[in-house]
């Protein structure tokens, strides 16, 4: 069996090392509330009030108003997510971290002590709480993790994997975004178990392709992919800015992507990789989102391509819809090494 290891409010929880004294109060790491800074993550305290993470900051004051707002340390994060999955890798055959607060590890028998156990072991030695589930796949120790926070140990015994999934609303399922969840509703698919019981055909009518039936197979519990010890190769990079105002500066919002497409050039340079794909991404104060990308021949790190490529999404997407715009993003997709851009190159003949 497998686990999903999740830490219980992560960043919340290394803040409070930090200020003992702020133990019991609502605690949000995040952005300026004053601004347009969003929620990371929300004390237990705080999430009594209905603060979650992505909520905006303005929102999470305006449900709270004693809330304290600490700003994130990402690199103070970091040191103590190495601590948790250096003790993790030590107890565990196998570790596949997803992030810094989250990853699966395979379990020696009996599978429920032995997740109990490393468990205790983050409790005593890096002082921090987190929660497991224990399923025979990826899919159902995730949703497991979640039912029992914070510190809790859900078990899923084999066989009884459907069973634990039907009741649960769709939108619990791994894969179950927005839009998706949409297309589930309007055919009358409320729970994950209304899911599990679509035939081939009944599925790829709301979901066509491999999408449909991997979403339906998990949802019967079905979830063959194995707990990795080596992270995923990367697929993708981006840069994006959310502006404390909206932004009306046509000029600015291309200057911006001409900086990024030199610094995510650079990293693929770095990387030894280049990117196939350009996306651009903008929000409206409205808060809808729009993308725009284009895939070239062959993949490239040239600044000078990414940033012309940016640059006339950008400008045919504005002619779309104009500005103001609230966040710009700039994203390269479909990574490739070098060894696999010599695929792409010209022979001599």
């Amino acid at each position: 069996m497998l686990a999903h290891l999740d830490l219980d409010a992560f960043f919340a929880a290394v803040e409070l090392h930090r200020r003992p004294e702020l133990r019991g109060r609502p605690l949000v790491v995040g952005g300026d509330p004053d601004t347009r800074g969003v929620v990371a993550t929300a004390s237990y305290a705080a999430r009594q009030y209905g603060i979650r993470s992505a909520m905006s900051s303005a929102e999470a004051r305006r449900r709270c108003p004693d809330v304290v707002f600490v700003r994130p340390d990402i690199a103070h994060y970091r040191e103590w997510s190495r601590r948790v999955w250096e003790l993790v890798a030590r107890l565990s055959p196998c570790v596949e971290q997803l992030g810094m607060d989250e990853g699966y590890l395979t379990l020696d028998d009996p599978a429920p002590d032995h997740a109990r156990r490393i468990q205790a072991a983050i409790r005593d030695e890096v002082r921090l709480s987190c929660s497991l589930g224990v399923a025979t796949c990826k899919v159902v120790a995730k949703i497991a993790s979640d039912r029992d926070k914070p510190g809790g140990v859900t078990v899923v015994p084999p066989g009884a994997e459907a069973a634990f999934l039907a009741p649960l609303p769709a939108r619990a399922l791994p894969g179950v975004g927005p839009r998706t969840g949409e297309r589930l509703a309007a055919a009358g698919l409320a729970t994950i178990g209304d899911i599990a019981g679509l035939d081939d055909d009944a599925i790829a009518a709301i979901l066509p392709g491999q999408m449909g039936a991997e979403l339906r197979d998990r949802a019967r519990g079905i979830d063959p992919r194995p707990v990795r010890s080596e992270p995923a190769e990367r697929v993708s990079v981006s840069m994006e800015r959310t502006f404390d105002a909206d932004e009306q500066d046509r000029d600015r919002l291309l200057e911006l992507i001409h900086r990024w497409a030199a610094d995510l050039a650079e990293h693929l340079a770095r990387n030894a990789q280049g990117a196939r794909t350009t996306t651009i991404k903008l929000r409206y104060p409205d808060f809808r989102t729009i993308t725009r990308s284009r895939t070239f021949a062959a993949p490239t790190c040239d600044p000078a391509t990414i940033a012309a490529t940016g640059a006339d999404l950008l400008i045919r997407a504005l002619e779309e819809r104009p500005a103001p715009v609230r966040l710009l993003g700039l994203g390269l997709r479909g990574l490739a090494s070098h060894a696999q851009l010599a695929l792409f190159a010209p022979t001599g003949g």
